[in-house]
């Protein structure tokens, strides 16, 4: 029995020894220097045969014709284009792993009201899903935490890092809502009836309403008495209700985001739409009150029975048109990897190329609070950068050979290129 246990010991170690780990980079030690490509600084413009030179983990140099210092790594990416690394928005990368096993799922708190939840302490860096996310050049992601109505807040983490605390950019975004339903759902998976839904929805934004009410009560006991106890829910709030933090209300309908725009404005709180199906019919309102918008829906379905068949397609080309600061996000973990392509589709269906390219880099790191780090290729921000052999943005020519995160050279290997290179191997007959 013992020979029996110490073989199946040395298979197992065997096993394992065959598994790939995808190492994080380890700190820029030498300046590299990015020689000959065709450059998307996003606020620059296009420059075409310009050097990009960063060291220790910023841009400190972009011209043509750069010399190299004496130690520096020159990497020819001539006839490659350039850009800065992708930013993914509303997702839940690192809080699953597979949908159907529950013990890999931590995206939810038990409860309806969880303003003190903090998506940075679920995350997982280890998440084999993760490298075949920045492989298509996504180098940061806004992890959000799930939930029925006030979820908690989300951070903003890069995608190589030993732990969660070595990939944080911001652990404190902002605060997470779903607004209530407005209206009544005549789906087949509906069990409830009209009146019912009614009168949930009016529960539902009632409990919205006391949560915050409560909060403010909170708050302005503090401020009256700093030895008033500690309630970690409301604490957590305070800095939203303070202006300080942004609240990201999650609705689709129009209904839900004219009551949430009133609430917010009433509550002088500052509120970016995360969703925003119906968002271009309240384009108006949203530019008036400076309400930027996460849009989810680029590769979607109709949203109403009477909506065109590329209504979801176009509503990126109609917000930007009516000036509304416009972010492009795919939901959920796995899926997120297509981002760059659905920005793409965007520009089939009117959006300019720039404003698509823009959307997945430069505004969200505005929205987010971090333009001044991250988001485009300028001297002094961070090398988060990324190299790929077509444009980005469509699925035809986009191939990404180099993605620097900080300065770091990031592994670009993952589980899907290495079952191909598996089954490529394979002999048919």
């Amino acid at each position: 029995m013992k020979t029996l246990i110490r073989l199946a010991l040395l298979a197992l170690l065997a096993t394992s020894a065959l598994g790939y780990d995808y190492v994080p980079a380890q700190k820029q030690a030498q300046p590299v220097l990015l020689k000959g490509g065709t450059l998307y600084t996003v606020t620059g413009g296009i420059r075409e045969n310009t050097d990009l030179l960063f060291d220790k983990g910023i841009i400190t140099l972009i011209a043509r014709n750069i010399v190299p210092p004496p130690d520096a790594v020159v990497v020819d990416v001539t006839g490659k284009k350039v850009y800065p690394g992708l930013i993914a928005l509303g997702t839940t990368i690192g809080l699953t792993e597979i949908g159907a096993v529950r013990a890999t799922n931590d995206i939810s708190e038990t409860g309806r009201i969880n303003p003190d939840v903090q998506s940075h302490m679920a995350y997982n860096p280890d998440s084999e899903i993760i490298p075949t996310i920045r492989s298509n050049g996504i180098a940061y992601a806004q992890i959000v935490p799930g939930g029925p109505l006030i979820n908690g807040r989300s951070c903003l983490l890069n995608l190589d890092a030993w732990t969660k605390e070595d990939a944080a950019v911001e652990l404190n975004l902002g605060l997470h809502v779903v607004w209530p339903n407005s209206g009544v759902s005549v789906g087949r998976r509906e069990r409830r009836s009209a009146e019912e839904q009614r009168d949930a929805n009016v529960r539902d934004l009632a409990e919205l309403y006391k949560a915050f009410d409560d909060a403010l009560a909170y708050k302005l006991a503090k401020e009256a008495d700093p030895n008033t106890p500690v309630d970690s829910r409301w604490e957590a709030m305070v800095p939203v209700l303070s202006g300080k933090l942004p609240v990201f209300v999650h609705a689709n309908d129009y209904r839900q985001i004219e009551q949430a725009i009133e609430f917010t404005k009433k509550r002088n709180l500052r509120m970016i739409l995360m969703g925003g199906n119906d968002a271009w019919k309240a384009a108006d309102l949203l530019v008036a009150n400076n309400i930027p918008v996460v849009y989810f829906s680029t590769m979607g379905l109709p949203s109403h029975q009477d909506d065109p068949y590329d209504q979801a397609f176009t509503v990126p080309r109609l917000l930007h048109d009516a000036g509304v600061m416009l972010c492009l996000a795919v939901g959920g973990a796995s899926g997120v990897r297509n981002l760059p392509f659905d920005a793409g589709h965007a520009v089939g269906f009117g959006l300019p190329a720039d404003a698509a390219l823009r959307a997945i880099t430069l505004t969200p790191a505005e929205v987010l609070g971090v333009a001044d780090r991250i988001g485009s290729l300028e001297v002094g921000k961070r090398a988060t950068i990324v190299v790929s052999e077509g444009d980005i943005m469509d699925h035809l020519t986009h191939n990404v050979t180099h993605l620097f995160i900080d300065g770091r050279a990031v592994d670009l290997d993952n589980k899907h290129k290495e079952l191909y290179r598996k089954y490529s191997a394979k002999h048919v007959e």
